[in-house]
C-alpha cells in the first residue's frame, strides 16, 4: 500500500507546480489584461454588440447566465430529435426518446454529463461534437465565471456590478479552456486516443465471432470533459475504456487534468482579491479533505471482501482478492489508481470513471459518496468548487463570530443577515433535492422498479444516482436502471436546480459583497489565512454538508459494510 501514498505525494506536488502558474493566468485573462486576447475580442464584441467595459449588476449577470444555458438546452436537445435528418451519422442512429434528450440536455447543460445512454450506440457523431462537446466548454465557462464574480465582490468596494457575462464566458472559453483542451486531446492521441471520422471497423475475434469497434472523434471530447469537470464519455465505458484511456500514463494525465484548474482557481482568486495567503487557505483546506478521502478509498478497497475464500485457497475468487478488491477494475491500472480516480473524480464534479463504483466496497462507494455530499467543494468542479467553499468560508466566519461576539468579516466585508440568508439556500438546495428525491424514488413504484440489488445497496444505487445528479457530478453507481421516463425526469429536475439553484444565490450574494465598504484588519479580526482558519473551515464543511447525509448514509453503505462483515 505504500505506493499507494507515494502516488498520492507525486500527483498533489505535479498539480500544486501546474496548477500555480496556472491560476496567474486565468487572473490575467479574466481581468482582460491578456494583449494578444484584447486584439482577438474586439472584433467579436463589436459583431456580438457587446462592450466588455460595461460594469453589470448581478441581476443582468444571472440573467444572462440563464438566457445562455437555456439555449444551450434546447440546441442540445433538438440535435438529439433530429439526428436521423443530420449529417455525420454513419451508423444511421435514430432520434433519441424524448424524455432522455431532455435528460441529456440537462446534464451537459449543467455540467452534470449524467449519461443514461451508451455513447457509441446512441449519439452521432455531430451530436457528439456539436452538442456535448460544445457544452462541454460552455458549461464550464460557467463555473468559471461564477467564480471570478463572487472573487470580484469580495475584492471590490461599493460597487455596483460584478462584471460583464459575456466577456467572461468569451475568455473563459477562448484563453483558458480551448488551449487546455487543445494541447491535451494532441497528449491523448499521442497515447492511443480515437480521433477519426473512419467509419466503425468490424473485426474477427480469436473465438471467430464478429464484433464491431466503435471509433469517432474521442480525444477532442476526452480532454475537455476531464479539464471542464464534465465527465461524459464518448464510450458508455468511460475512461474504463481503452480507446478513451489507453496506457497509465494517460490515466495519470487524466487524474491530473480533472483537479487542474479547480486548483488553479484557488491561487486566481487570491490575486484577485490582492492576498494570496487567502487562494492558499481554501487550497489548503480542500486537499486536507480531499488527502482524508484518498486515504479511505485506498484502505476500503485493500481490505477487500471478507466473504471471498481466504489467500491460498486455489480459486478464481481468492486469486481476485489478493492484495485487495479487484472487482470492477481495470487490471492494466490497478487498485491504487482506480481509487485515486474514483477520489479525484468526486472531489471535483467530474464523473469520468475508470472503474465501476458499484463493485467498490462498501466504505469504498462511501467516500465518491461522501464526497459529492459534502458540495462537491473538495477542489469541486471548475468554478463551482471554489464559490461552494467560499460559501462554507462565510459560514465558519459567521459562526466563529458568533461565538466571540463580533460581526462576522471575512476579506474586509461585514457578513450580515442578508448574506447568511443566500448561503443558507445555497447550501440547502441540494441536501433538499438529494434527501427528497431519494425518498420520492424509494416510495413509488416506478423508482423502486430500477434498482438491480436488494437491500442496502440498492439503497445505495439510489441515493448514489440522486446525489450525483444534485451536485452535478454524472458518476453512477450503474446498479440502478435510470434511462426511464421517471429517472430521466427526476434527475432532470434535480440537476438544473443544483445547478442553478445554487449558482443565482452565488451571483446575489457577489452582489451585495460588491456593494459593501471594504474594512480595514484591526486587532479583533480573524485571520482567514492561516491553520486555524483552515481547520475551523473543515470542521464546518464536515459538520454542515455531512451532517444532513448521516441517516441515509446509515440506511445504505454503513448498513451494507456492517452485515458484510457481520457474517
Amino acid at each position: 500500500m505504500s505506493g499507494a501514498w507515494l502516488q498520492l505525494a507525486v500527483f498533489l506536488l505535479v498539480l500544486f507546480a501546474a496548477a500555480w502558474p496556472l491560476g496567474r493566468a486565468i487572473e490575467a485573462v479574466m481581468d482582460g489584461r491578456f494583449a494578444l486576447g484584447q486584439r482577438v475580442e474586439a472584433p467579436l464584441f463589436r459583431l456580438a454588440g457587446v462592450d466588455p467595459a460595461e460594469d453589470q449588476p448581478w441581476t443582468r449577470y444571472a440573467l444572462g447566465l440563464l438566457v445562455f444555458n437555456g439555449l444551450g438546452l434546447l440546441a442540445v436537445y433538438a440535435l438529439q430529435r433530429l439526428q436521423p435528418m443530420l449529417p455525420l451519422n454513419p451508423q444511421d442512429w435514430p432520434a433519441v426518446a424524448p424524455d432522455s434528450a431532455l435528460n441529456t440536455a440537462v446534464s451537459f447543460v449543467t455540467n452534470t454529463n449524467w449519461q443514461g445512454y451508451g455513447g457509441e450506440t446512441t449519439m452521432s457523431r455531430l451530436t457528439q461534437m456539436l452538442g456535448l462537446a460544445v457544452q462541454n466548454f460552455l458549461s464550464a465557462a460557467t463555473g468559471i465565471a461564477v467564480a471570478v464574480a463572487l472573487a470580484r465582490g469580495f475584492a471590490r468596494r461599493t460597487a455596483s456590478g460584478i462584471g460583464n457575462v459575456w466577456a467572461d464566458l468569451t475568455r473563459a472559453t477562448l484563453w483558458v479552456l480551448l488551449p487546455l483542451a487543445f494541447v491535451a486531446a494532441l497528449f491523448f492521441v499521442s497515447q492511443g486516443v480515437v480521433q477519426t471520422f473512419a467509419a466503425d471497423t468490424t473485426l474477427s475475434t480469436v473465438e471467430g465471432q464478429q464484433q464491431t469497434l466503435a471509433l469517432g472523434p474521442v480525444a477532442s471530447q476526452e480532454a475537455i470533459k476531464l479539464l471542464g469537470t464534465n465527465g461524459g464519455g464518448y464510450f458508455n465505458a468511460n475512461s474504463a475504456h481503452p480507446f478513451e484511456n489507453p496506457t497509465p500514463l494517460a490515466n495519470a494525465v487524466q487524474v491530473l487534468a480533472i483537479l487542474l484548474i479547480p486548483a488553479a482557481l484557488c491561487f486566481a482568486f487570491g490575486r484577485i482579491v490582492g492576498d494570496a495567503r487567502q487562494g492558499w487557505a481554501l487550497l489548503g483546506a480542500m486537499t486536507l479533505l480531499f488527502v482524508v478521502a484518498v486515504v479511505a478509498v485506498t484502505r476500503a478497497e485493500y481490505a477487500g471482501n471478507p466473504l471471498l475464500p481466504p489467500l491460498g485457497v486455489d480459486t478464481l475468487p481468492s486469486a481476485l482478492q489478493a492484495g485487495g478488491s479487484m472487482e470492477g477494475k481495470e487490471v492494466r491500472f490497478g487498485l491504487d489508481a482506480s481509487a485515486l480516480f474514483a477520489a479525484v473524480t468526486t472531489a471535483a464534479s467530474c464523473g469520468a470513471v475508470n472503474t465501476m463504483h458499484d463493485s467498490l466496497t462498501p466504505l469504498g462507494g462511501a467516500v465518491p459518496l461522501v464526497l459529492m455530499q459534502l458540495g462537491e467543494v473538495v477542489f469541486g468542479g471548475v468554478g463551482s468548487g471554489l464559490y461552494g467553499m467560499l460559501v462554507f468560508a462565510l459560514l465558519a466566519v459567521f459562526i466563529a463570530g458568533l461565538m466571540i461576539g463580533r460581526t462576522p468579516e471575512y476579506l474586509g466585508k461585514k457578513i450580515e443577515a442578508h448574506e447568511m440568508k443566500l448561503v443558507s439556500i445555497a447550501i440547502l438546495v441540494t441536501p433538499l433535492l438529494v434527501l427528497g428525491g431519494s425518498a420520492l424514488a424509494a416510495s413509488v413504484d416506478a423508482g423502486r422498479a430500477g434498482i438491480l440489488n436488494p437491500g442496502a445497496h440498492g439503497f445505495s444505487e439510489l441515493l448514489y444516482a440522486l446525489t450525483s445528479a444534485a451536485n452535478n457530478n454524472g458518476s453512477a453507481f450503474a446498479g440502478l436502471s435510470a434511462n426511464t421516463p421517471f429517472y430521466n425526469l427526476l434527475l432532470a429536475v434535480a440537476m438544473w436546480l443544483g445547478r442553478f439553484g445554487v449558482l443565482v444565490p452565488v451571483l446575489a450574494l457577489a452582489g451585495a459583497l460588491a456593494a459593501k465598504p471594504r474594512l480595514a484588519v484591526t486587532r479583533g479580526t480573524l485571520p482567514t489565512h492561516g491553520p486555524l482558519f483552515v481547520a475551523l473551515l473543515v470542521g464546518i464543511v464536515l459538520l454542515v454538508g455531512l451532517l444532513n447525509y448521516v441517516p441515509a448514509l446509515a440506511l445504505g453503505p454503513v448498513a451494507e459494510h456492517l452485515a458484510l462483515w457481520a457474517r
